[in-house]
């Protein structure tokens, strides 16, 4: 097995289980202690990740906003290349490393475009629908030298790590609020007895303004 960064997976939903309302709304669920939380992770981590989808939903920065912190290098998984130009993250290229990982074949005029503003563009090797193959990601990641991912969402990108038992760390942000029909944090893990359910090695609950923070570690990746 080649080596992988140490990989931590995020994220704040509310007491059933969503990270937005059925329109897409999700700012903010968590208060500003678990905001803060976040922070603090983007600073220790060197490389945070995201899905496409929360880019075009959201148009995050994906930087540290504490004083001195450090942005980690910004990493998205974007198989068709859609990484709008004018995207904060885009846009942002040349101060900060930001690299899109897209499937081979991915229009030639967007990744230059793209490459003119400074994203690194890096071309994965075909997988099934179109994705973006995981472990060559962290793998990739890890050949360049990054030893901590975060990974930050979207759910998509979220139940795909723990589908495939590619997180070492997670903190589940846990708001006291209900929002019913939603968009669900984790989708399918082809969990299909209790006997498969992923167990952490370790776990500790702690508060956090009026939420709960789940840190859960897992071994034997």
């Amino acid at each position: 097995m080649e080596r992988i960064p140490r990989i931590t997976v995020s994220y704040a939903q509310s007491l059933d289980g969503r990270i937005a309302t059925a329109t897409g709304d999700s700012r903010w669920i968590s208060g500003p202690s678990t905001l803060r939380l976040a922070h603090r992770l983007r600073r220790d981590h060197e490389v945070i990740l995201v899905g496409i989808g929360t880019v075009l939903r959201d148009d995050p920065e994906l930087t540290c906003r504490l004083p001195g912190g450090r942005s980690p290098v910004r990493v998205v998984l974007d198989s068709s290349l859609r990484l709008p130009p004018d995207s904060r993250l885009a846009r942002g290229a040349v101060e900060l490393p930001t690299l899109a990982f897209a499937a081979e074949g991915a229009p030639a005029e967007r990744r230059a475009a793209l490459e003119a503003l400074g994203v690194r563009v890096v071309e994965s090797p075909p997988e099934e629908k179109g994705c973006i193959p995981l472990r060559w990601a962290v793998e990739h990641l890890a050949g360049m030298g990054y030893a901590s991912l975060f990974v930050e969402g979207g759910a998509r990108v979220i139940t795909s790590f723990l589908r495939q038992r590619l997180v070492h760390r997670l903190l589940v942000v846990v708001a006291p609020l209900l929002i019913g029909q939603g968009v669900e944090a984790v989708g399918d893990l082809g969990v299909r007895a209790l006997a498969e359910a992923l167990r952490p090695t370790r776990s500790r609950v702690r508060r956090f303004g009026e939420d709960l923070v789940w840190d859960l570690e897992f071994d034997g990746l």
